[in-house]
């Protein structure tokens, strides 16, 4: 417990308007102190010569401001400044310290304190840092003031990049939730076609009014229909599923699309970052590229998945060797229920949703599906994979 500190005792002059209690642990700077400010407006109330002795007694003396050293053994100003602005949260608090260090000052304007002024500081302007903060207002001694205006322009600095972090990655929420929402809101127009196809021959089959030579091409259409549709419903599945990721090693992921026939030739990258994705939609993603390649590259032709470091993170590339495609379709194919070829020329079957639904899942991961090159030699895909893990 700390030694007790003789009270001033000044009951016999009229009540001031400010009460104030000094906290030092040096005895004669204290006594100076208290011989300053003792003036018509203010009337020191209590000293303290550590901060635990300060916590103790400022409930009763119940001071409107505390001058306040910063610099005491075992509990210094910065602590006892915290805890007395939680019991006493009205209370102005006057810091006095030898040392104008950034830190110094920092932490004790964050604690609480209402001024800052050095002790070797003129009189007045002590008398006046106490009358500032008795009104709620503050001083800061001029040789402290330049360290408090480069403490908060890097705090100010800090904010704002800060600021600037959530506004871009608030953006960025909004827009993949708009993509998810259009994604979702597509999910019965797009259903609706197939859908009505098949209730269509079905309906046939069921009246009983197609001929008989044609009720087994009817059922194989059917058949083939609603296996559509299921494969569909699959990638829808998988695209809704683009947003929860992890962090996936892409090379990989081109391996696996290797499996899927041997005319896949696999390029991987030695400096490939990872990248946060759904592991199983990137690789249906993938797969959904490699089929289209396959399908329009006439066998023996080969389609080739090459991985590499790109400046916004991996980049995957599925190069085929079809015939092409040409300028004006180039963004169509990649609308819902497109293809590149006409209906009437048709030498590919499908239900037109692969490279929608692969761009779209690209997207919901902030990545693209593009066309990066066609021509009558084939034409490359490129999948930006989105930002690196």
């Amino acid at each position: 417990m700390s030694s007790t500190v003789p009270q001033v005792d000044r009951s016999d002059r009229p009540r001031p308007q400010v009460r104030v209690f000094v906290v030092d642990d040096n005895d004669g700077f204290r006594e100076s102190l208290v011989a300053l400010l003792d003036t018509d407006e203010l009337l020191v109330v209590g000293e303290a010569n550590s901060g635990e002795q300060a916590l103790d007694l400022a409930p009763d003396l119940a001071p409107d401001v505390v001058v306040m050293d910063v610099r005491m053994p075992s509990m210094g100003g910065v602590e006892a400044t915290r805890r007395m602005k939680e019991a006493l949260p009205e209370v102005g608090i006057v810091a006095l310290t030898g040392n104008e260090g950034q830190d110094v000052v920092r932490d004790m304007l964050v604690a609480g304190a209402t001024g800052f002024v050095l002790k070797d500081s003129d009189g007045d302007e002590i008398l006046h840092a106490v009358l500032q903060a008795a009104q709620g207002g503050g001083l800061l001694s001029p040789e402290v003031t330049p360290t408090v205006i480069d403490a908060l322009t890097e705090a100010l600095e800090r904010e704002r990049r800060r600021s600037n972090e959530l506004e871009q990655a608030h953006r960025a929420l909004i827009e993949r939730s708009v993509r998810r929402h259009e994604q979702v809101a597509r999910l019965g127009h797009e259903l609706r076609t197939p859908v009505t196809v098949i209730l269509g021959m079905a309906q046939t089959l069921s009246d009983d009014t197609a001929p008989s030579d044609q009720r087994q091409d009817l059922l194989d259409r059917l058949v083939t229909r609603a296996g559509d549709l299921a494969r569909l419903v699959e990638r829808f599945e998988l695209a809704v599923d683009a947003a929860f990721t992890e962090k996936v090693d892409v090379n990989e992921i081109a391996r696996v699309a290797a499996g899927l026939d041997e005319r896949v030739h696999v390029r991987t990258g030695d400096d490939v970052p990872l990248a946060n994705l759904n592991t199983v939609v990137a690789q249906r993603l993938l797969e959904e590229l490699v089929e289209n390649g396959l399908k329009f590259s006439d066998a023996p032709a080969t389609v080739e998945v090459v991985v590499r470091r790109g400046p916004g993170g991996a980049e995957v590339r599925v190069i085929d060797h079809g015939p092409g495609i040409e300028e004006g379709d180039r963004e169509r194919i990649f609308a819902p229920l497109e293809q590149a070829e006409e209906l009437n020329a048709r030498r590919h079957q499908g239900t037109g949703m692969g490279l929608s639904l692969a761009r779209t899942a690209a997207r919901a991961a902030d990545g693209d599906v593009v066309i990066e090159r066609s021509d009558p030699q084939g034409t490359t895909f490129l999948w930006r994979v989105g930002p690196p893990a």
